[in-house]
């Protein structure tokens, strides 16, 4: 059973969250502060952090840098509520796996939790180093099947990995950037379904998505991805087979107003997780640089 440390200093909050994850069961400690957090991370050490922005003696910001440099294994989602735009940007810099607007809790906290848990767990029993290794590529071509996409990931993260671009938490946080960039390949790319429908009805989204797995000529579109790897940098290109779109107009995910929607989570988790990040001007293919850093 996977085990999260749920750090929230309001108490109805706190039980709302542990009645939530328990139902999806999942198991979970409860600290007042960041200050009772970092204490529980280190007597417990939990399999992810789930934490507040505002609170009192140690906020969210504070926990994910002490946190990173005391526990760097330890993956950190942040819970953001209106007006902490700013810090949960910060939080995302210095650290952070993921956010969750507090407004979606309900609809989102399991689903992001999971994603985070599946990151941290697909390299748990690979800590050996393989020292002659100084580059790999790989190159792959998808289904428009989900399922594939954290297989795919598992499998980058076990032969990658190894090669320690930087601590555990920033290599979750890669494979989390990853995770984003296929599946809005797979889903806005290939299957053109519009993230304002997920917005609005996320199990419109997902039927939609599923009858178009089956409709020419979304069912023969595949997601194309290239790995380069070397002792210095992983640049990482994801293509769909769809009609693409206008770059300049992607929207500026930092903005306050598109923080809270799905597609803008999405784009901010990748530009802040990935050191350089860039579309073609067809607008079907990104391509992500992560560099190496001694950390």
């Amino acid at each position: 059973m996977s085990r999260v440390l749920v750090v929230e200093d309001s108490s109805t909050q706190a039980l709302q969250i542990q009645f939530l994850l328990e139902d999806s069961g999942i198991e979970v400690e409860i600290a007042r502060n960041g200050v009772e957090g970092l204490e529980a991370i280190g007597r417990t050490r939990p399999d992810v952090v789930l934490t507040d922005l505002d609170m009192p003696e140690m906020n969210g910001l504070e926990l994910v840098e002490a946190s990173r440099r005391q526990f760097p294994k330890v993956p950190i989602i942040l819970m953001t509520a209106m007006g902490s735009e700013e810090i949960a940007a910060q939080a995302l810099q210095k650290g952070a796996a993921s956010y969750v607007p507090k407004k979606n809790l309900a609809r989102d906290i399991v689903k992001t939790l999971r994603t985070v848990l599946d990151m941290a767990h697909a390299d748990q029993h690979q800590d050996r180093v393989i020292e002659c290794l100084t580059g790999t590529e790989f190159h792959f071509r998808i289904d428009n099947d989900a399922t594939l996409i954290p297989l795919l990931i598992g499998h980058l993260r076990e032969h990658i990995g190894r090669m320690r671009f930087c601590d555990e938490t920033e290599l979750i946080r890669v494979n989390v950037a990853l995770n984003e960039a296929l599946y809005n390949a797979l889903y806005h790319g290939n299957l053109e379904v519009n993230s304002d429908l997920r917005q609005e009805d996320e199990r419109a989204f997902y039927e939609l998505a599923e009858r178009r797995c089956r409709q020419s000529p979304y069912r023969d579109r595949r997601v194309e991805m290239v790995v380069k790897v070397d002792r210095t940098e992983a640049a990482y290109v994801v293509r769909d087979q769809g009609p693409g779109f206008d770059p300049s107009k992607l929207p500026n995910p930092t903005d306050p107003a598109n923080l809270d929607r799905i597609g803008g989570r999405g784009l901010l988790l990748i530009r802040t997780f990935m050191d350089e990040v860039s579309h073609n001007r067809k607008g079907n293919e990104i391509t992500m640089i992560k560099r190496r850093r001694t950390c």
